[in-house]
This record gives C-alpha cells, structure tokens and sequence, in this order.
C-alpha cells in the first residue's frame, strides 16, 4: 500500500488529536447544572433582602433519574422548609394575558423574553395568590406557604400558596 493513500489520514490524525486530547468530559455535577448560557449574558438573580428565603437555598436541589422519570432530590436546608410559611422575592411571570393574575410563576431572574424562561426549575416557583394580583415588571415580596413539589407533570420543584404581598421593610 502507498503512502499517499495513508498521507491524508495521517495529517488528518495529527490535527484532531491536540483538540481531542483538550476535550474534557463534564463531571455529573457539571453536566446537570450547567447553564448553557455564557456568564456575560447570565442575568443576576435579584436581591435578597426583608427576611426572604433565599434563592440560592432553593437552588440546593439535584435531579436524579427514578425508574423511568427525572425527579428532584432536596437537600435538608431545602427540606426544612416543606409546608412552612415563607416570604419570597422575585418577579412576576404570568401565564395568562390580562392585567390581574392569581396563578402565576415567581422567577429569581427578570424575565427577559415573554416567551422564554429565564433560569430552571429551581428557580421559579408556582404562586396561588390569595386574591389576583396586578403585574408589573418590580421584584415582588410574597408570603406563603411553600410546597415542595416531588412528582409534578410540568416539572416545577415549588409551589407557593395562599400568597400575598408584603410591603418591603
């Protein structure tokens, strides 16, 4: 056989493996809490402040497989909170059209598309106001009762119930 035929394979190798030997493998951390949005265009979560439950609190949560379905896993610090009055800050995410909302989604980040959610699970939380509602586009103070959602169809980890709005201190 001749080298010519072999040549092009062989420079071909010789270009690939630099780059294939820089590849690294996502660790099970990496691969299912990465965001796969760069860090510059990463929106900050808004502050926390008034005695809220803390975002970051909420985000103590992994995804595991269960037979046939993914499901989250809480921490304890998460744990703790199950069934338990809570105040929430965030921004308001309607699901419906209209001015006044009693059903709605509470993001840790300001939405920036009406058509996009801005982070995952783990940082939106299904809100059953009280009373309706009017949306605006300010973080918002919520007290509630928080429920964590283990087997949830639309696969939300958080529900908040009985809600109503608190006055920032």
């Amino acid at each position: 056989m001749s080298i010519a035929k072999w040549l092009p394979w062989v420079v071909l190798v010789a270009l690939a493996a630099p780059a294939a030997l820089a590849f690294k493998t996502p660790s099970r951390d990496e691969a299912v809490f990465a965001s796969p949005i760069p860090p510059q265009f990463q929106q900050k979560a808004v502050d926390e402040k008034n005695g809220t439950l803390s975002w970051r609190t909420l985000a103590q949560v992994a995804t595991v497989k269960q037979r046939d379905k993914f499901v989250p896993q809480f921490s304890e610090a998460v744990l703790a909170f199950d069934n338990r009055q809570v105040r929430l800050q965030g921004f308001m995410m309607p699901l419906t059209t209209g001015e006044q909302h009693k059903t709605f989604l509470l993001s840790a980040q300001s939405p920036s598309c009406p058509f996009c959610l801005p982070g995952g699970p783990d940082s939106l939380v299904e809100v059953q106001a009280r009373a309706p509602m009017r949306f605006g586009e300010e973080p918002v103070i919520l007290a509630g009762r928080l429920q964590l959602l283990r087997n949830d169809p639309g696969g939300l980890y958080y529900r908040l119930v009985d809600a109503t709005p608190v006055a920032a201190k």
